[in-house]
């Protein structure tokens, strides 16, 4: 059947896309050839979309309140404002619970509970827990990366191995969180509720965390005792709160909403002050401000796509590609080009929030004409992105473990084996579970 959109047109409709992309990545390749630290995150992704969105404003041929008028039907589409909602809310849960000292009494309790001879593995449990509660790996590798350089130099375990394994545990989170922006942006994007595609995602990671946890448990050195401190197991349960709100169903607002307040209350049985909340509130907002205007700003400019036929485009071209196996299995061909999307675009963009962003619509259009459910093809765009960024040289998350225990963010990237792991096991998945998509 023949496309019923004009292919020139739609190819056109891209090159804002491909603009936006370009002066990203060239960037941070610049910067990066200068020596710049975390060269990829030097320029804020909303100011280089901006001449993105004045070359679609040119290229849509129409007046400018016409097109004006197109930008802000995208930007105020109910997905992307509901997705900006939940980034503020997030965002001040994860800076309130963090101010109580949420963070540090995780991190203790959780050493305080391995046993010496499963330090590797309790290490990747630890990131895990405290990276699903915080909804951040970034946060995670902050919080725990000191505490595992000083484990590493103390037992004398490989300063890779450890940065490895705690980048594994923080991806696992930042897939899995209910209060992360991957799974906010994945799941907006491709409309399933945040529990389905927690559930769904279930499968997946939880399989490849035991694979990891048997590799680790194998890779960990002779016993070592570690010294812990005290903590406040009150200040632990508003991330257990959350969660178990999250997967018994709770609208997201009501959970993160709650979670906010049961997290100053338990605050408040020590020494956080109501002063302090309001300050951390506000600050939750503003530390999400730059994805918040990024996530706007690409509902405008994939509404200019979305009528000028792009994501058709795009959709039609992967499809083509994936035809050998769409004879075997059209589901397992829209799965595994949802997957070849989002991971190529994280490796382009070196930032997994921003890549779901991107491709969330075409993702979309493949999982419809596949037949695939919502929940899935979230799954799969929060996997893919997470399994590409936390195994980047060059994203964040290797930058900065490589800078804390003064290794090379390449020893960083390829020793995060959960993440090489979950791509295998979602594949997997994708090809044993065809037909429960």
């Amino acid at each position: 059947m023949q496309p019923s959109f004009d292919k020139n047109k739609a190819r056109f409709s891209l090159l804002p896309l491909l603009t936006f992309v370009a002066i990203f990545l060239g960037s941070g390749l610049y910067l990066q050839s200068q020596g710049v630290d975390y060269a990829f995150y030097q320029l804020p992704a909303p100011v280089a979309i901006l001449p993105a969105i004045v070359l679609a404003f040119i290229l849509n041929k129409a007046s400018i309140n016409q097109s004006v008028e197109t930008f802000i039907k995208g930007v105020g589409n109910n997905n992307i404002i509901t997705m900006c909602l939940i980034y503020l809310l997030a965002g001040a849960f994860s800076a309130v619970a963090g101010a109580t000292g949420g963070v540090d009494a995780v991190v203790n309790a959780g050493l305080s509970l391995i046993p010496p001879s499963l330090l590797l593995p309790g290490l990747f449990l630890i990131a895990a827990v405290i990276s699903t509660a915080m909804g951040t790996s970034m946060g995670t590798i902050g919080a725990i990366g000191p505490i595992a350089y000083a484990v590493s130099m103390k037992t004398g375990i490989d300063p890779a191995l450890m940065a490895g394994t705690i980048v594994s545990g923080a991806m696992f989170g930042d897939n899995l969180s209910i209060i992360s922006d991957t799974t906010i942006a994945a799941t907006r994007t491709q409309g399933c509720e945040m529990k389905d595609k927690f559930k769904e995602n279930l499968k997946i990671a939880i399989p490849a965390a035991i694979l990891t946890i048997a590799l680790l448990l194998f890779l960990t050195p002779a016993a070592q005792v570690v010294e812990t401190k005290d903590y406040d197991i009150l200040l632990v349960l508003p991330y257990a709160f959350i969660l178990v709100l999250a997967v018994m169903g709770f609208n997201v607002f009501v959970v993160l909403l709650s979670g906010i307040v049961f997290a100053a209350l338990m605050g408040f049985t020590g020494s956080y002050e109501g002063a302090s909340f309001v300050k951390d509130i506000y600050q939750g907002f503003s530390d999400m401000q730059e994805i918040f205007l990024l996530s706007m700003f690409i509902g405008g400019l994939s509404e200019f796509i979305r009528i000028n036929g792009g994501l058709d485009y795009i959709a039609q071209k992967i499809q083509a590609i994936t035809k050998v196996i769409a004879k075997w299995h059209r589901k397992v061909a829209d799965q595994l080009g949802i997957a070849a999307l989002v991971l190529t675009s994280n490796m382009c963009i070196a930032n997994n929030t921003v890549s779901i962003i991107v491709t969330g619509p075409i993702a979309k259009k493949l999982a419809d004409d596949g037949e695939i459910s919502g929940k899935r093809s979230a799954s799969l765009l929060d996997i893919f992105a997470c399994v590409t960024q936390g195994s980047l040289p060059y994203g964040a998350q290797a930058l900065l473990l490589g800078a804390t225990f003064k290794i090379s963010p390449w020893e960083v990237s390829t020793s995060s084996y959960y993440c090489f792991i979950l791509a295998f096991t979602a594949i997997a998945v994708i090809c044993l579970r065809r037909n429960k998509a």
